[in-house]
């Protein structure tokens, strides 16, 4: 398995914390490609507007949380890039 294949893994089975760098890895794997906003807030796009992520980066940890974590995931699912 790719090492994208590894994180794409971790992410869905939610064992475990998942960092920040990790979910720019698994996003800019699926095309997207991060857009700075003021202060933390981040948000991914890959060309889509219906598909846009818009994010706060964690602080002052670097783990993603649980809820956010569900987000991604469903918003990742709901596009038919992970099943």
């Amino acid at each position: 398995m790719s090492r994208q294949g590894k994180l794409i893994a971790k992410l869905i089975s939610q064992d475990g914390d998942f960092t920040w760098n990790e979910l720019v890895k698994v996003l800019q794997g699926f095309g997207y490609h991060p857009i700075q906003g003021s202060g933390s807030r981040v948000k991914f796009y890959n060309g889509d507007p219906k598909a846009l992520i818009s994010l706060h980066r964690p602080h002052p940890g670097n783990e993603i949380k649980p809820y956010i974590r569900r987000q991604i995931i469903a918003q990742l699912k709901n596009a038919g890039l992970i099943p």
